[in-house]
């Protein structure tokens, strides 16, 4: 079994042809061979897994020899797959000690806290909470994890392509190991290799796949040994398409020498200098003669190819890269909406859970909708519905906890207040002891209070949004004194009159809480020319309809109005199921606050996620200029010309894919008809959307040079996705991944798109190849 198996083994061509094996240790290349934690680990430890105060169960955790595999074992004698599961520790966002979850916090008292972790989990996988036999176990398996971690993650790429010679095919060769090889005994018979294909999403003939086993079992015995599965593996994962590409640079159709890399790197947009190209050989190309006379076989250039460096996202977008010293109205602001929710917000569970979720993934505007609760202290939950409720207390600490773990710019708490005027008074006092100097509780020195600070002016600050009583400096009118914000109003069919305008307003605010409100003002929106007159530091909330009424009615005027003000925009109050509106809408508007339920995966949050991936994943994105401009005449529903008109003729070849998953919910023998959409999403007149045809019984290396062509007029806005579903003749398309980016940061020449899964994380080893093209066009070419 996989779990015995402490080395394993890499074949690859000397310069003479003849096969050399190298041995691989995973732990030794880790550096973690002799570290007591993964020593620990590696033996395995008995646990108790629990759901609920009622629902515990016994479970044995071990780590697997390859360093990031960790078996999660029932003790029943079922031979369900459910009892016997996995994850890899690069799956798991972090690990919680003690009672941290919402699961545990209510068995505190009956388990020994010091015992107890909680791994939660990238995506929609629920945590796993757990209770050690002691304390010593549960800090070995929490440090283990983040060890192992921070090792795979400073790994150089030369390390890993070391410890992982073709990461592909090691996979599958793993998975046959672990599952097609039935009678466990490190060989596969014909059977098996069918067991296997099917398993990988291939539908091979039977002539083809019975020729390819006989030309890999060299022991002619009728089973392939481990080595003999490897090489099996390399021949079906062979990409004709990318040998194509090496044959046409090569000068003499085998090597590529540094003359060859410099003309394709050339073709393909990047640094084509001498010394660039040769790092690439140092870098890739395993062959140690090749390297020696600085040339590339064909494995080094698939390593290459497969490797990040080529990508479709350009990976100087990576970092922080936007000027963070401007306006924060001069920014796209990634936001949440009923950050609290789980799920829908009639029935839904309020947890902690989705705040920590959306703060490890850049949001910097969450939103905490507070209620009265009981002995005096704050809840949050979705008023007067059946969603469960959660301290006030439990989420700021929260907060403190994650609020910059991934960026280190600003995060705005957005209030839906509620509370009365005592538990107000008390929010007051959690925020100000819990988050400490990370809370702004006063403008800036040498900064005028009615203008907006920069992202790199509130670095490491956490901001109040939320309504503020009348004040010298920052005067407000009556109507502005109301506990809860506009939003909640509009929820609840209770919007303002002009007679209750007009009458004398009797503070319903904690001036405690109300003195924490401070470049982050709630105002009701009256009309563009008013918002005008007022302080930058006032922003006003809208309805999802009601900003797209803005948007086609008086769109300029809007575009103007964000370029000194924030607006914040939520999804209308119909949405029972928390779903979400475009966002799309809203950026062409200059909107900042364009609050996503980040809990209901799709296509709006495919484009909330694309948005976001530039700028070192920072949550701020720097808007257009012509966005920027206080007199702007940009219009997002005419562009015809003007500012932002900058039309380019975007060409994209989806060539082929690679192991595609199939949908979780298909019959195990069933293979996919993949096809692949190419949308563009922007302002009106760019949004296009194009498909290829779909392929039959293949999701292993399905092929479709298929070239679409797109104008983009508004480039600066334009995002790119790449939707892969299988096809279905009866019934709706499942979709099996994407990979969603801006056009800015579009790489050109031949590259992979890493596909992901519904909830934005990595399919891997899931990619499509393509090839991009990207050329000026003159301004009255026709769509």
């Amino acid at each position: 079994m996989l779990g015995n198996r402490k080395k394993g083994t890499a074949v690859e061509k000397n310069k003479a042809g003849t096969s050399e094996t190298r041995i691989i240790d995973p732990l030794k290349n880790l550096g973690v061979q002799d570290d007591e934690d993964v020593k620990q680990m590696l033996r395995g430890s008995s646990m108790v897994k629990v759901r609920s105060p009622r629902w515990q169960k016994r479970r044995t955790l071990k780590l697997l020899e390859d360093g990031i595999t960790v078996w999660c074992q029932s003790h029943k004698t079922s031979t369900r797959a459910k009892e016997q599961q996995s994850f890899s520790v690069m799956d798991v966002e972090c690990v919680r000690e003690g009672c941290q979850s919402e699961t545990l916090r209510q068995m505190a008292g009956s388990v020994p806290e010091n015992s107890c972790l909680t791994v939660v989990f990238k995506g929609p996988r629920k945590s796993l909470d757990l209770v050690c036999h002691s304390q010593q176990e549960a800090q070995n398996w929490s440090r283990g994890i983040r060890k192992l971690q921070e090792r795979v993650d400073n790994m150089t790429q030369k390390e890993k392509l070391d410890q992982y010679p073709d990461s592909c095919s090691f996979g599958i060769v793993e998975l046959i190991t672990v599952r097609a090889d039935q009678n466990h005994d490190d060989k596969m018979s014909y059977e098996e290799v069918q067991t296997l294909l099917r398993m990988i999403n291939i539908d091979l003939s039977d002539h083809y796949a019975r020729s390819l086993f006989q030309k890999c079992d060299r022991s002619a015995d009728g089973r392939l040994d481990h080595g003999e599965i490897e090489i099996f593996c390399r021949e079906l994962l062979r990409r004709p398409e990318l040998d194509a590409v090496f044959i046409r640079y090569s000068a003499n159709g085998c090597v590529l020498s540094t003359v060859d890399l410099k003309d394709f790197l050339k073709d393909q947009g990047e640094d084509s200098s001498l010394i660039h190209a040769q790092s690439l050989i140092l870098t890739y190309e395993l062959n140690e003669w090749a390297q020696r006379n600085q040339l590339m076989t064909p494995n080094g250039f698939t390593m290459y190819m497969l490797s990040k460096e080529n990508c479709v996202f350009n990976p100087e977008h990576a970092r922080v890269y936007h000027d963070m010293k401007q306006s924060l109205a001069h920014y796209f602001i990634s936001s949440s909406h009923n950050t609290y929710l789980t799920k829908d917000q009639l029935t839904g569970e309020s947890s902690i859970e989705p705040y920590i979720r959306a703060l490890n993934h850049g949001c910097r505007c969450v939103e905490l909708d507070c209620w009265d609760g009981d002995k005096g202290e704050p809840i949050i939950y979705h008023g007067h519905t059946l969603t469960s409720k959660v301290p006030f207390v439990k989420v700021i600490e929260t907060v403190n906890e994650y609020a910059f773990k991934a960026s280190p710019y600003p995060l705005i708490l957005s209030l839906e207040n509620h509370c009365s005027i005592e538990q107000q008074t008390v929010m007051a006092r959690h925020l100000r002891s819990i988050l400490g100097h990370k809370l702004l509780t006063k403008p800036l020195d040498d900064l005028d209070c009615n203008k907006l600070p920069s992202p790199e002016d509130l670095k490491g600050k956490i901001l109040v949004k939320g309504k503020k009583e009348d004040i010298v400096e920052c005067s407000c009118s009556s109507s502005d004194l109301s506990s809860s914000d506009e939003e909640a109003s509009h929820a609840e069919g209770r919007p303002s009159t002009k007679t209750e305008e007009k009458k004398p307003a009797v503070s319903k605010l904690s001036p405690e809480l109300s003195e924490l409100v401070v470049y982050t003002r709630s105002v009701a929106f009256k009309s563009f020319e008013l918002a005008a007159k007022s302080p930058a530091t006032d922003m006003s909330s809208f309805s999802e309809s009601e900003a797209l009424r803005l948007i086609n009615d008086s769109g300029m005027y809007f575009v103007r109005h964000n370029s000194h003000q924030l607006s914040r925009i939520y999804p209308s109050g119909q949405r029972l199921q928390s779903s979400n509106y475009n966002p799309q809408d809203m950026w062409n508007a200059g909107c900042q606050i364009v609050a996503l339920n980040f809990q209901t995966l799709g296509e709006q949050m495919d484009l909330n996620y694309g948005r976001f991936l530039q700028n070192g994943q920072c949550g701020y994105i720097l808007k257009p200029l012509f966005m920027r401009q206080p007199e702007t005449t940009f219009n997002p529903e005419n562009v015809g010309g003007g500012p932002g008109h900058r039309p380019v003729l975007l060409t994209v070849r989806v060539i082929s894919a690679q192991q595609l998953p199939k949908p979780q919910w298909d019959k195990p023998r069933s293979i996919v008809d993949p096809q692949v959409w190419v949308e563009i999403h922007g302002v009106p007149i760019d949004n296009d959307k194009k498909k290829t045809h779909h392929v039959d019984n293949n999701g292993f290396n399905p092929r479709w040079d298929c070239t679409f062509n797109f104008t983009i007029h508004v480039p600066d806005l334009a995002l790119v996705r790449f939707m892969v579903e299988d096809y279905d003749y009866t019934s709706r398309n499942d979709f099996l991944g994407q990979y969603t980016l801006p056009f800015a940061s579009l790489c050109t020449g031949y590259r992979h798109v890493r596909l992901l899964k519904l909830d934005g994380s990595s399919l891997s080893p899931a990619s499509l190849f393509i090839h991009v093209k990207v050329t000026p066009c003159q301004k009255n070419l026709s769509k």
